[in-house]
């Protein structure tokens, strides 16, 4: 018998031949190794399916924010390094190194506790150092970060194999704090140096910084939604051809008139000014189809834009086809294109309020995901 999620109506389709062409934009590019993003479900995209995917593309490293992620993608069987971003939590220390995962160590007291991990484990743990030049985030400042660097360089059970920091503005072209903390991160490594010590892989370009900043990609780079196609702010330049490798897709399930005057869905905050037609799609904010979109987004039916009409529901939303024609189980496309006509994550994010990377990390395992490649 089927899988009941395998007939649901609404799924995710990603295209691994565009995640490819985005890798091989982005290294052309920087010409420097590069760590592809993975944390938050790889963007929406899938973990282990995506990762799998760039292990075969021959991606240099792996990116993600939480241990359990880490984890996942060993238990999956992905032998790439795998650096985990996120700030350690001390009694996970063990773990980091029992799973061949390398450790953000933001200071001298998690440095010490992965220092009391490794050694119990009679096993040394691979270490980056986080810097911090300007997100107040996690990290040592950059201007204080003497004591730690040379801590850590002298580690017994810690093998140092990066430093790093994050921008927080080079999704921006014209912000000069990209430049301020560039500085900042090349004092804070000239320390290196002053010690005698080696110097280890240094990154700190994001999405932003390979679009916008060749002077932060130094020994490696770490883009994220650029990896996947997707802009990472309305004020960045496409420097780099990438193509957004996922669409949304569902069917229409229902098809009514409905009369001028009567009111759509919860609230009753749309009605039509005169007889219309509308169509019913399965899927809802309980998908992570934002609620924002309440008479707000746009979706493909044959190729032709239709407007969202009344609020989203969790699990279904109305669109007024107005005099045109849909059939049950016509394909809607919510992300993606159809029939020469599109609808990309960047113009669903500005109809919401909201940002790219909220749009895409929103959708979330109730919809099935399906992988093609040409």
């Amino acid at each position: 018998m089927q899988d009941p999620i395998d007939q649901r109506p609404s799924r995710i389709v990603v295209d691994l031949d565009r995640l490819s062409h985005n890798l091989r934009g982005i290294r052309e590019r920087v010409g420097v190794p590069v760590m592809g993003i993975v944390k938050a479900n790889a963007y929406g995209h899938g973990l282990v399916a995506v990762a799998r995917h760039l292990q075969a593309q021959g991606v240099d490293q792996l990116g993600v924010a939480f241990l359990e992620e880490g984890m996942k993608l060993r238990q999956h069987g992905i032998a790439l390094p795998i650096l985990v971003m996120g700030g350690i939590f001390g009694p996970q220390a063990a773990q980091f190194i029992e799973h061949d995962l390398e450790i953000t160590v933001s200071s001298l007291a998690k440095l010490r506790q992965v220092e009391a991990a490794a050694e119990a484990l009679g096993r040394k743990a691979v270490i980056h150092l986080k810097i911090d030049t300007g997100m107040e985030r996690i990290g040592v400042h950059s201007y204080s970060a003497g004591p730690f660097i040379e801590a850590a360089a002298a580690s017994r059970w810690c093998v140092l194999k990066g430093v790093y920091s994050h921008l927080a503005c080079a999704d921006d072209p014209d912000s000069p704090m990209t430049a301020q903390q560039l500085e900042r991160f090349l004092d804070a490594c000239a320390h290196f140096e002053r010690i005698g010590a080696p110097m280890p892989l240094r990154h700190l370009a994001n999405s932003g910084g390979v679009l916008h900043f060749p002077d932060t990609y130094l020994d490696m780079v770490r883009p994220g939604i650029l990896l996947y196609g997707v802009l990472p702010d309305p004020a960045s330049r496409a420097t780099v051809d990438t193509r957004a490798a996922l669409s949304l897709r569902s069917q229409v399930i229902y098809f009514k008139v409905v009369r001028a005057g009567n009111p759509v869905s919860y609230g009753a905050t749309w009605a039509p000014q005169r007889d219309t037609r509308v169509v019913t799609v399965p899927i809802g904010y309980g998908d992570g189809y934002p609620r924002g979109l309440s008479s707000r987004g746009r979706v493909l039916i044959r190729g032709q834009a239709y407007p969202v009409v009344g609020r989203v529901c969790m699990d279904q939303f109305m669109v007024d086809i107005g005099s045109g024609s849909a059939w049950n189980e016509d394909e809607v496309v919510l992300i993606g294109e159809q029939d020469g006509a599109a609808v990309s994550v960047e113009s669903l994010a500005r109809a919401a309020g909201m940002s790219a990377y909220e749009i895409l990390v929103g959708l979330n395992e109730r919809i099935p995901r399906q992988y093609v490649a040409a």
